[in-house]
């Protein structure tokens, strides 16, 4: 760890202008992003005694190795610089306001000739009704199951679709009356549109008429002594009237709005959002974060509201007319010009007084303060194992840095078909899935489990190396080291990256010359290979041939996890019970899942190959069309010249050169079936 005295800067170089700082650690990776009023008081208050400061503050300032400013314009640049800045570098130990999944909503393609009704996320689309959001996507699944029993819309895919319609014969949900099957002509174009008209109404707020006239049929039916009707109507009203009861409203069905609320103690903090539309509640999100700074709730509401309408931005419609607070965030007037600019209509950011908005925020602080308790009773054991486990693996292997990041290796393949690769990376205990990478293996690589380990270590501390002393960032040529193989895997080339923006259009002021951001820039302190001694001492060997010394390469063997370690005839035999090697199996196992994954992935591509990819001439897009039009290679053999050539691209010539290369040869034939009893052909 770097001392902060060696790299703080001095005081009468930074300037009193606001702005953006980062703090890169020795790799020149950015490990936090920050902004200020006056950039010399904040950074000064980094470099005061140590002791003063928070302990996640403290690990920041001694993680880093520099620092370095930009100078901008306004507050509203600073705002906009930093929150393009965490999303580009993704820091550490920045406050991440996040979950894994964009709002999830329930959407009818009124657009199509037979809507559709789906789950959606992502930017909207034309010609599409859509209601939500709805968290968890699990609530929206529930509702749109019970909705079709009523409304029974179509909700298949189009290639589902279409193989109905030439196969004549409905899906599942056709026969068991969840789908009106347009696909066979059960209804007409115009009733199922109106079918998907009627959900929409139903799902806008008018449930008591649906509910009110199926009530009315049920009666008829029970004075014409139909039971069966009456029972069906009977639960159809209790379907809806479950949905209904899940959508009550709370405020005024004018009513559009996110109600945000936070609960914290000085190391984390927990949000909660409800999200209310036409005055019901459609969703709820929540969040725990651990804190840097010393920040106050305005701070944290400033960065709650940045990250989650930040995520979405590309979608202004995730953006309600009200966004209710516990408090106003710091920098409230730049915050609300940036909301209205992303949603480009008017947004109010206020704070609910009195009435049923009050209330519900209210609900809101209750729901933000079981998480946080469920969170820190969680977290008390979680933080005692991880930290356990890594110490005690420090200790086995006499290791003298603390692993703060771990990476695993493992190689898969069907007897030296499909060769591919997997690394995971562990960072503080924790997956860090965004630093996961695939590889390809070919040629004498391919060879044998050894050879392929070689191969992968390689390869990816070789970027490394480049990525150390590769070109700045804005340099618009590829990395030259970049192999071709690692197509799926490897590093990105060094984009040329535009130079950010002022409010007014002009350049922001950098005092800093960026560095090369490399996918597989930052090296790990340990490496663990999936094997044991001839696994170990090829990636060891990849490392000597690289000139790199300060990684540490271990191998645990499958049969009696055992740890083997480089140059070592003896393995590190770890207790069966050791949180520490309970880790390193979880690693292992980790990359052996995403390594059979990824080797399924290109084990199916390679079985899709048909006889289409012999025909001269014959690309993909014309592949793809005959195939849609026939539906299989068989009916495009057995199809005339006159057939092939109503497909579009398909000409006379190329029609014929396909009929003369799918023939089959009398010898090429497969035998005829017999009945093994009367021994009479059995015809296709």
């Amino acid at each position: 760890m770097a001392n902060p005295v060696t790299y703080r800067p001095k005081t009468g170089e930074i300037p009193l202008d606001p702005g953006v700082y980062r703090f890169r650690d020795e790799h020149g990776r950015v490990i936090y992003v920050g902004k200020a009023k006056n950039l010399r008081s904040r950074l000064n208050s980094y470099f005061a005694n140590p002791q003063g400061l928070l302990a996640k503050t403290r690990s920041m300032v001694f993680t880093a190795a520099s620092v370095e400013w930009t100078v901008v314009g306004s507050e509203l640049e600073a705002l906009q610089l930093e929150y393009t800045w965490i999303k580009e570098f993704d820091p550490r130990f920045n406050i991440m306001f996040r979950d894994d999944k964009s709002y999830p909503y329930l959407a009818v393609t009124m657009g199509e000739k037979y809507p559709r009704v789906q789950v959606m996320r992502g930017d909207k689309k034309k010609d599409t009704r859509y209601f939500g959001p709805f968290y968890p996507a699990k609530a929206i699944r529930e509702t749109v199951d019970t909705m079709i029993r009523v409304f029974p819309v179509r909700t298949c895919s189009a290639g589902v679709f279409k193989r109905a319609e030439r196969s004549g014969r409905p899906c599942l949900l056709g026969y068991i009356d969840k789908c009106s099957a347009p696909c066979v002509g059960r209804i007409s174009a115009e009733d199922h549109r109106a079918l998907a008209g009627d959900f929409c109404e139903f799902m806008s707020g008018e449930a008591k008429k649906f509910i009110s006239g199926l009530e009315r049929k049920m009666a008829e039916a029970v004075q014409e002594l139909d039971y069966e009707s009456a029972a069906r109507l009977r639960d159809d009203i209790a379907a809806l009237r479950r949905v209904f009861e899940r959508n009550t409203v709370v405020l005024s069905e004018d009513t559009d709005a996110d109600i945000f609320a936070l609960k914290e103690d000085e190391l984390e903090a927990a949000a909660q959002v409800f999200h209310v539309r036409g005055g019901r509640i459609r969703g709820q999100r929540g969040w725990v974060v651990e804190k840097v700074e010393d920040m106050d709730t305005p701070d944290l509401v400033e960065h709650l509201l940045q990250q989650v309408y930040g995520e979405g931005s590309s979608s202004n419609e995730q953006i309600p007319r009200e966004v209710l607070v516990p408090v106003l965030p710091s920098n409230s007037d730049q915050m609300l010009e940036w909301l209205r600019g992303l949603r480009g209509a008017r947004v109010d950011v206020r704070v609910p007084q009195r009435g049923d908005k009050a209330t519900l925020l209210g609900t809101v602080e209750q729901n933000a303060a079981e998480a946080l308790r469920l969170h820190k009773s969680r977290r008390a054991g979680d933080i005692t194992t991880r930290s356990t486990a890594l110490q005690e693996l420090q200790e086995a292997l006499d290791l003298p840095q603390p692993l703060m990041r771990i990476e695993c290796f493992d190689i898969s393949h069907v007897q030296g078909t499909n060769v591919v690769a997997s690394m995971v990376v562990v960072e503080d205990g924790l997956p860090r899935k965004s630093e996961y990478r695939k590889f390809s293996i070919t040629g004498d690589a391919a060879r044998d489990d050894t050879a392929s380990m070689y191969d992968v270590i390689h390869r990816r501390f070789r970027n490394y190396l480049a990525g150390k002393a590769g070109p700045p960032r804005d340099a618009a040529a590829p990395d030259p080291e970049v192999d071709p193989v690692d197509d799926e895997a490897s590093v990105l080339p060094h984009p040329a990256v535009d130079e950010p923006l002022g409010a007014n259009g002009g350049p922001l002021k950098d005092t800093t010359t960026a560095i090369t951001r490399n996918r597989f820039a930052y090296p790990p302190n340990l490496v663990v290979v999936d094997g044991g001694p001839p696994q170990v001492a090829a990636a060891s060997r990849a490392l000597e041939d690289l000139g790199i010394d300060d990684v540490f390469v271990i191998g645990l063997a499958k049969r009696l996890e055992e740890v083997w370690v480089q140059d070592s005839e003896f393995p590190v035999i770890l207790p069966r019970a050791s949180e520490g090697l309970f880790m390193l199996q979880r690693i292992r196992d980790e990359a052996h899942r995403f390594a059979i994954t990824f080797h399924r992935q290109k084990r199916g591509k390679s079985m899709t190959a048909s006889a289409l990819d012999e025909v001269a001439g014959l690309g993909p897009a014309k592949r793809k069309a005959l195939l849609k039009h026939f539906g299989s290679v068989k009916k495009i053999r057995a199809a005339s010249v006159e057939e092939l050539v109503e497909v579009p691209g398909v000409g006379p010539a190329l029609a014929e050169t396909i009929r003369t290369s799918l023939a089959v040869s009398p010898e090429d034939a497969p035998a005829p079936a017999v009945n093994m009893t009367t021994g009479e052909i059995i015809e296709d």
